[in-house]
């Protein structure tokens, strides 16, 4: 059970694929999020911040792609 009690009771979702699709699209979010903080900082002229940002946006988009990766197994598909 996660952290907020939700089991799929509340979304009707129990689907395991639906939690990794979940994690993937979230990930993907995060990193189009990041972009426009990299430019931000970027604009603000803080460096520091920016890689910050990159780093972060590195970590979200390999997220993504294991969660595209598990999916495509999951669903027996190769393009992942």
């Amino acid at each position: 059970m996660g952290a907020d009690g939700e089991t799929g009771a509340l979304t009707g979702t129990k689907d395991k694929d639906y939690n990794v699709i979940w994690f993937t699209h979230a990930c993907l979010k995060n990193v189009l999020r990041l972009e426009t903080y990299i430019h931000d900082a970027e604009r603000d002229g803080d460096t520091e911040l920016a890689d910050f940002f990159r780093r972060a946006q590195a970590e979200s988009r390999k997220g993504a792609d294991q969660g595209k990766q598990l999916l495509a197994q999951r669903l027996g598909s190769s393009d992942a």
